[in-house]
């Protein structure tokens, strides 16, 4: 399925300033898009304090999620809705997005007006905006160019702390290899982005990754049998969480998600524990979960 953007805005309900107390609900949407989840909708509380943060980081969560799931023109269109505000916080972000959805869409003048636009964020320094940058020339770049560049975004990537960006890379290079018939090389980046992805949560990337190591001829290591029953640690902790009487506002509070997130965790423990209710569930007892 593919998750559309919200409906376009007026700028008086949309200001580009971040409002107090919107960084947890902005986060917990930009977490839900990685992990497959489409973000939740603004509400009109944070249209009514002004926050225009919250708006774009749905459009911008949105991009993510349809880029993960390879729904290449809905990323595009939600990224558009972002990346041209110039005062955006989310600005450099959302043309990342951008690019990458362009370049799979067939439109080299998108990414190539991206990518001058992501180079004036270079001059600070930063090594997120210059592996962003050579990242976003790659897309665009012949053969020989092309592979020197992932080379280095790769490089500086791995220097900064946003772990889904190198990720992200390593998928990219991998697709390119595999697009140039180098399978072998291919799956050693493919086999960084779904292990990196895999331990992150990153679910709609880790399908992307795993369906790109089976286009190489790779054998994705199938599940065990009765693992698909078995409960990640998150969904343990949420479990266990719930089973103590915790709402899901609480429990998201704590693990720092949304109670929109939990409930779709929740969701996934009911149907692997084979139960329908909390009632149910406090019930049940896993192994190794101490409860």
């Amino acid at each position: 399925m593919t998750w559309r953007r919200p409906r376009r805005r007026s700028p008086s309900t949309t200001p580009s300033r971040r409002s107090p107390g919107c960084g947890a609900a902005c986060g917990a949407r930009l977490l839900a898009a990685y992990r497959g989840c489409p973000p939740e909708p603004v509400t009109a509380g944070e249209i009514e304090r002004g926050n225009g943060c919250g708006v774009q980081m749905t459009s911008y969560a949105t991009a993510v999620l349809n880029n993960g799931l390879g729904h290449y023109r809905a990323a595009l269109d939600a990224a558009l809705e972002v990346a041209d505000d110039p005062l955006s916080l989310l600005t450099p972000f959302a043309l990342a997005e951008l690019a990458e959805a362009g370049s799979r869409s067939d439109n080299r003048a998108l990414v190539e007006d991206a990518l001058d636009r992501l180079s004036a964020y270079t001059v600070e320094g930063s090594d997120w905006a210059a592996g962003t940058v050579a990242r976003v020339r790659a897309l665009i770049s012949d053969d020989r160019t092309a592979e020197a560049c992932y080379r280095e975004a790769v490089e500086r990537l791995a220097r900064t702390r946003l772990r889904p960006d190198l990720g992200r890379t390593h998928l990219l290079y991998g697709e390119w290899l595999r697009r140039q018939g180098r399978r072998l090389d291919a799956r050693a980046q493919l086999r960084v982005a779904d292990r990196m992805f895999t331990a992150m949560g990153l679910h709609a990337f880790t399908d992307r990754a795993r369906r790109e190591l089976r286009a190489t001829g790779e054998k994705v290591r199938k599940r065990q049998p009765g693992s698909a029953d078995q409960l990640t640690p998150q969904e343990e902790h949420i479990a266990r969480l719930a089973r103590d009487g915790r709402t899901n506002a609480e429990i998201g509070a704590e693990l720092f998600v949304s109670a929109r997130t939990v409930e779709w965790h929740l969701r996934k423990v009911f149907s692997k524990l084979g139960v329908t209710s909390r009632r149910e569930l406090r019930d049940t007892r896993r192994p190794g979960t101490g409860s």
